[in-house]
């Protein structure tokens, strides 16, 4: 199989950066998201993983991937995909807004992009929290890096994450 790539980006600030699917590590999340694209959404940054950002999205995969390519140690320009329930992320100590466009899904996918170096997927209410890694940053990590320390110092209000084929 050819290697596939999308475009990675942050809407608002018109910094992108191009991805390549794991597919040989993690085909049955990667053909998830494939066949999904265009996803988007809300862009949060990460209070426990560090240096994370991520969009929170209803399912959509036929059946959620199994946990493929495991790590809790994602390195700078990993993709990770997560799957919730609303319960999981409906505590206060999240931070989400009562209106935030996941309350109420039965499950939330949550996919997010890897910055920089020291995360630790450790949560301090429910343990560790194991991603699958079905993506690297190939080009413009640097770039997307500096928006993300933006973001995590002057907000994500109004931001969009998007993952689109490239």
């Amino acid at each position: 199989m050819a290697d596939r790539y999308l475009t990675v980006a942050l809407s608002k600030r018109g910094v992108e950066c191009t991805a390549r699917l794991l597919f040989d590590k993690a085909p049955l999340t990667c053909a998830a998201v494939w066949e999904a694209l265009p996803l988007a959404g809300d862009v949060y940054h990460a209070k426990y993983a560090r240096n994370e950002i991520y969009a929170l999205l209803p399912a959509f995969a036929a059946q959620e991937p199994p946990l493929e390519n495991p790590t809790v140690t994602p390195i700078p320009g990993d993709l990770c995909y997560f799957t919730f329930t609303d319960m999981q992320l409906g505590t206060d100590s999240y931070g989400y807004e009562s209106a935030a466009a996941h309350r109420g899904r039965a499950t939330v996918v949550d996919l997010a992009l890897f910055y920089e170096r020291n995360n630790l997927l450790l949560n301090g209410d429910t343990g560790w929290v194991p991603g699958i890694v079905w993506g690297e940053v190939v080009e413009g990590l640097d770039t997307m890096a500096d928006a993300c320390q933006d973001l995590w110092r002057t907000g994500a209000a109004g931001e969009t994450l998007s993952f689109r084929r490239a």
